[in-house]
């Protein structure tokens, strides 16, 4: 069978047009810690409106199936994990925020796009050094010697330059720096997939419960969300890039002062997503949505090949309709 120049002239174009686009799909995921959905809808959130505008907002739910062999903890690193892993805590093996033994025989969407795609960009800009080093498991044999492009974490370590104070205001002054240099690093860098984590609004929610503390920390933690989201709409603008921004909280609070979380009452397993996806779909609509369904999004976004190996563990399933 013969082909004309010019018809193979035009497939090697689309194949390489389809390879460009593709390559030019970003996302950032935020997690802000400890936030209820009745609190932050009753806080000023501009820059999370603007966002949810263009995609949506949806209550949600984490910690597993309730009673059932999936219940998961609602505890922070927990939360985070089963973000990352698309996994309920069965799965995932972390229980608490020790970390103690992390099954990562279960990919990370980190190392779902390392594996599919070396050459990719990763990133984290976190409050706490744990996600990286634990979660993540930076530089270890049984992550693949996992290594991200840009990190920028510790700082709660550094005692000289960031007191600890029993009011948590350190925390307050890490969370801004994390998202300052989060913003530069996502406007001149560009990173294929980041993850920014900030502490705050759990520590205030700790020491003080529901609260003016927590809103003004909730309206701060907005406005950390606002130069990322900034930094994002500049590259959308100057370059050929979709970028996909998705926040969530990891877990609610115990009702009804909403200083403590960790069980498995619907306050403590509430939580809310905020994405500009403009294709989200109706499982997340619909409140139905859960943690482990972000994987899949990402993953659908970001057009990563997975492996049927890793596939078939996920809990979630992902929150955008086909395009």
């Amino acid at each position: 069978m013969r082909c004309s120049i010019g018809f193979l002239f035009l497939l090697i174009s689309v194949f390489f047009v389809d390879t460009i686009l593709a390559q030019e799909k970003k996302a950032v995921f935020i997690i802000l810690d400890g936030i209820p959905a009745g609190e932050l809808e009753k806080a000023q959130t501009p820059n999370l409106d603007a966002i949810a505008k263009i995609g949506g907002y949806a209550r949600a739910y984490t910690g597993g199936e309730k009673d059932g062999p999936t219940q998961t903890p609602t505890i922070s690193a927990v939360g985070y994990n089963s973000l990352l892993t698309g996994t309920w805590a069965n799965k995932h093996n972390v229980w608490d925020n020790d970390i103690a033994d992390p099954d990562y025989s279960y990919w990370t969407v980190f190392r779902l796009l390392r594996e599919a795609k070396p050459e990719a960009k990763l990133a984290i800009f976190s409050t706490w050094e744990d996600n990286r080093t634990k979660l993540l498991g930076e530089g270890l044999k049984e992550t693949g010697n996992l290594k991200l492009d840009f990190v920028f974490d510790g700082f709660e370590k550094d005692t000289l330059t960031y007191p600890h104070d029993e009011g948590k205001d350190y925390i307050r002054k890490i969370d801004n720096l994390v998202s300052f240099e989060a913003a530069h690093v996502l406007k001149n860098q560009a990173p294929d997939l980041s993850w920014v984590y900030l502490e705050f609004t759990d520590d205030m929610g700790h020491r003080y419960g529901k609260s003016p503390q927590l809103t003004a920390a909730i309206e701060l933690a907005d406005e950390q969300v606002g130069r990322i989201w900034e930094a994002l709409r500049f590259r959308e603008k100057n370059f050929d890039e979709e970028w996909l921004i998705w926040i969530t909280t990891d877990h609610g609070r115990k009702a009804p002062d909403f200083k403590d979380h960790g069980g498995q009452s619907d306050s403590d397993r509430e939580i809310w997503m905020v994405s500009n996806a403009k294709n989200l779909n109706d499982r997340f609509r619909s409140r139905k949505a859960a943690m482990v369904d972000i994987l899949p999004s990402l993953v659908d976004f970001l057009q990563i090949q997975v492996p049927d190996s890793q596939r078939k563990n996920w809990d979630g399933n992902s929150l955008l309709e086909k395009k």
